[in-house]
C-alpha cells in the first residue's frame, strides 16, 4: 500500500531493449541532403551530425553514465496528481541551508552534476562548512523521470507550488531556490507563492521584457541595449514550435533519435560560449548525450515542450502585449496587462541575486522592476547552461549570495 505523500527510493534502470532499439533507430537513419558550404548557418551540418550519432551509437556508454547517476540518492512522490523525480543529496555539515535547484529546457537534472560536491560538502572542496546545502534538484514535471504530465495547465505557478508541497513534504521550512532558462521562471514564482519559506531566489538566464511605458529605454546603457537587440534578434524557430505546436513537433523527435539529437544540439552550440565553437568546446560531448539520452529514453520531447505553450500561448503572451516579442510570461494568473498593455508581473518581494554570464540577454532596469534584487553579478564570460560551463563561478556566486541571507 502507498499514501498519496509517500517519498519512495528510485533508481534509473532502462530496459536492454530501449538501448537496442535506439542502437537500430541510429543505425537506420535517413540523412537528407544539404547544401554545400552553408555550415551552421542553416541548421546543424549533416556531417558534423552523422558523426555525432555515429559517438553516440558506438562509444558513448548509457550503463556508465546511468551507474553514475545512480551512485546519487533519487526519490519519487506524486504532488497534485503529478509524479515527481528528484535528487535529495543531504550535506554532512548540520547547519547547512536547503537548496532547489532548478534546470532548463533542454536540460535536466544532470546540468547540475558538477556542482553537487561543493555545494553540499564544500569542507571536502577547500571551502568553509558554512556554505554548505542540502540539496533538492527535481526533474521538472513533463521532463526525465517526472512524467507523466498531469494535464494541461502546468505553468511555472503550478510547478512552484509542486515544489513548494516538495519542500514541505521534506520537512524544510526555510530555503533557497536557484534556477536557470524554465527554472528561472519558476524560482520567482515559488518566491511569490511561498515568501515566508524562501530565504532567497537565485537566477541566471534570467529574460525581461519592456512594459510598454513611456521613456522605459531611455535610461539604459549601451550594453542593455545591445541585450534587448541580441533578444529580438535571436533565433526563435524552437521557440515558436515548442509554444505553438509542442505535440506536433514531439511525433517526429519522438520517433527518430537523429531528429531528437539535432533539436538539442543546436540548442548548445547557440546557446554556449565561445558563440563560434563547437558545442563540445563548453561541455563534455558525454554531458550533452546524457542529457539527449534522458529526452529520447523517457520519450519526453513532446511532454517537455508543453510548459512553453502554457506560458506563452495559453498563459500571460498569448495577446503577444510587447508587440511580436513572443517571450514566456507569468501565467495568465498574475498578469495585470500595464497601463499600455505592457508586461507587468506581480513584482516578487524575495531578495534575489542574478548572475549574468556573456550570452544572457537580462536587462538590469527590468528586473529590478519586477524583482526584489539584492545581488547582481556580470559574470563575463559563460553561457546558457552555467552548472556545465562554469561550475566555479556559479558555486562562487550562489555561496556569496545566501552568505548574506543566512
Amino acid at each position: 500500500m502507498t499514501t498519496e505523500r509517500e517519498i519512495r527510493p528510485f533508481k534509473i534502470d532502462i530496459g536492454r531493449e530501449v538501448l537496442d532499439d535506439l542502437d537500430e533507430r541510429l543505425a537506420r537513419t535517413r540523412w537528407p541532403d544539404e547544401l554545400p558550404g552553408v555550415g551552421w548557418d542553416r541548421g546543424v551540418p549533416a556531417g558534423y551530425l552523422r558523426e555525432l550519432a555515429e559517438y553516440w551509437r558506438t562509444r558513448y556508454d548509457w550503463r556508465v553514465h546511468e551507474a553514475a547517476l545512480n551512485g546519487f540518492p533519487q526519490f519519487t512522490t506524486v504532488i497534485d496528481g503529478q509524479n515527481v523525480h528528484f535528487l535529495h543529496v543531504r550535506s554532512p555539515e548540520p547547519d547547512a541551508v536547503p537548496l532547489l535547484l532548478l534546470h532548463g529546457w533542454p536540460g535536466a537534472f544532470t546540468d547540475f552534476l558538477d556542482v553537487i560536491g561543493p555545494l553540499s560538502d564544500p569542507r571536502a572542496h577547500g571551502a568553509e562548512p558554512s556554505a554548505a546545502f542540502h540539496l533538492v534538484i527535481p526533474s521538472l514535471p513533463g521532463f526525465g523521470f517526472s512524467t507523466p504530465l498531469a494535464g494541461p495547465g502546468m505553468d511555472a505557478a503550478r510547478m512552484a507550488a509542486v515544489f513548494a508541497e516538495l519542500m514541505e513534504r521534506l520537512g524544510y521550512g526555510r530555503y533557497g531556490v536557484h534556477g536557470y532558462d524554465t527554472g528561472s521562471w519558476v524560482g520567482p514564482k515559488l518566491g511569490l507563492a511561498a515568501p515566508d519559506r524562501v530565504i532567497g531566489v537565485h537566477v541566471n538566464a534570467m529574460i525581461t521584457f519592456p512594459a510598454g511605458v513611456e521613456g522605459e529605454m531611455d535610461g539604459l546603457s549601451d550594453a542593455e541595449r545591445d541585450r534587448w537587440r541580441r533578444m529580438q534578434d535571436f533565433n526563435d524557430g524552437y521557440l515558436q514550435c515548442n509554444s505553438k505546436r509542442p505535440q506536433t513537433v514531439g511525433y517526429g523527435l519522438h520517433d527518430s533519435p537523429s531528429g531528437q539529437l539535432a533539436w538539442i544540439v543546436e540548442k548548445f552550440k547557440e546557446l554556449t560560449e565561445p558563440a563560434g565553437g563547437l558545442p563540445e568546446d563548453a561541455i563534455d560531448r558525454d554531458r550533452i548525450l546524457t542529457t539527449v539520452s534522458l529526452y529520447w529514453l523517457t520519450g519526453t520531447a513532446a511532454s517537455a515542450a508543453q510548459v512553453y505553450y502554457e506560458e506563452i500561448t495559453a498563459g500571460a503572451w498569448a495577446d503577444d502585449p510587447s508587440g511580436g516579442t513572443d517571450a514566456p510570461g507569468g501565467g495568465a494568473d498574475d498578469w495585470s496587462g500595464g497601463a499600455d498593455g505592457g508586461w507587468a508581473p506581480e513584482r516578487g518581494t524575495v531578495p534575489t541575486g542574478v548572475l549574468v554570464s556573456a550570452h544572457d540577454v537580462t536587462v538590469r532596469p527590468w528586473a529590478e522592476r519586477d524583482h526584489n534584487i539584492v545581488r547582481w553579478t556580470e559574470l563575463g564570460k559563460g553561457g546558457h547552461f552555467l552548472a556545465m560551463e562554469e561550475p566555479d563561478a556559479l558555486v562562487g556566486d550562489l555561496r556569496a549570495f545566501f552568505a548574506s541571507l543566512r
